[in-house]
């Protein structure tokens, strides 16, 4: 005689969607975002003799060797912008993307103990990240303000009311950071050759990004591939507003933040679909 099949009374399953970011869940952890930001602060400078006077070495020495190298040696053009101000300014904005996006790519693999043991959201170490990146960049925002001042008042710049996208460049960026760092979190959670294959590929983006040269000293169809590089509506909409020099269009913009929120979206989805099972695999 078979045995009646029993039937659960109960399921507890995941209830959210998978395009959703679960803000308001993240807004009530913000003290342990505020903890988490501290913490990376302190520990990146624990021991170190120079502590945050590293966050004005990096791009000082890069833009001295940029100047000398892309400037002087390869003669590259700079739209008539100071070289010092150009490579400067185009550090400052990289070196926010490309900690934020290596930053968030791995956040799986590197806190799998963390989310063993305790729930927290997600979404909250990828945060953490982009807005310890953003402290930093904050300090080399001031550097970078300090030499426009000075070039300023030379007259040898001429900034215009574009300047004031200020922010939402920055909002930009950071989306654009979260959204393919959370994809290939979730990706590495499988295939850890990823990880290697994005810092290789980041050190190559930085060339086809505007930082060492403007997208006025390139044609032909590397131009076109020029204009659906995300970061390139970005990196000239700021120099455009900072120095007043730059081929910058509205067009460039609106490209950039459609690609980004794109791939916001397509990371959200993969990050929220892994994250139900990635212990398992990690």
């Amino acid at each position: 005689m078979n045995k009646p099949q029993q039937e659960w009374t109960e399921t507890i399953e995941s209830s959210h969607s998978l395009f959703d970011l679960r803000l308001d869940e993240v807004w009530r952890y913000r003290d342990l975002v505020y903890m988490f930001v501290k913490r990376d602060f302190v520990s990146g400078f624990k021991q170190t003799v120079l502590g945050p006077v590293w966050f004005f070495i990096n791009p000082i020495f890069t833009t001295v060797v940029f100047v000398l190298v892309f400037g002087n040696i390869a003669k590259l053009s700079t739209d008539g912008i100071p070289q010092v101000l150009f490579y400067l300014s185009g550090i400052t904005l990289w070196n926010y993307f490309s900690t934020s996006l290596t930053g968030t790519s791995n956040i799986f693999t590197a806190n799998a103990s963390i989310f063993g043991k305790v729930y927290f959201p997600r979404l909250v170490m990828p945060i953490t990240i982009v807005i310890s990146s953003l402290m930093k960049f904050g300090v080399q925002f001031l550097l970078f303000l300090a030499v426009w001042f000075f070039y300023l008042m030379k007259g040898n710049i001429h900034p215009n009311i574009w300047m004031l996208a200020t922010p939402f460049l920055i909002l930009l960026m950071a989306v654009f950071a979260l959204g393919v760092g959370m994809l290939f979190s979730a990706l590495t959670t499988k295939y850890r050759d990823l990880q290697m294959l994005l810092t290789f590929g980041v050190s190559l983006m930085m060339y086809a990004t505007p930082v060492i040269y403007p997208v006025s000293s390139i044609s032909g169809i590397w131009k076109k591939l020029a204009y659906y590089n995300p970061l390139t509506g970005i990196f000239e909409c700021f120099k455009y507003g900072w120095m007043g020099s730059g081929e910058f269009t509205v067009q460039m913009l609106f490209i950039s933040s459609a690609i980004i929120l794109a791939l916001l979206a397509i990371g959200t989805v993969v990050f929220n679909k892994v994250e139900k099972g990635f212990m398992d695999t990690v």
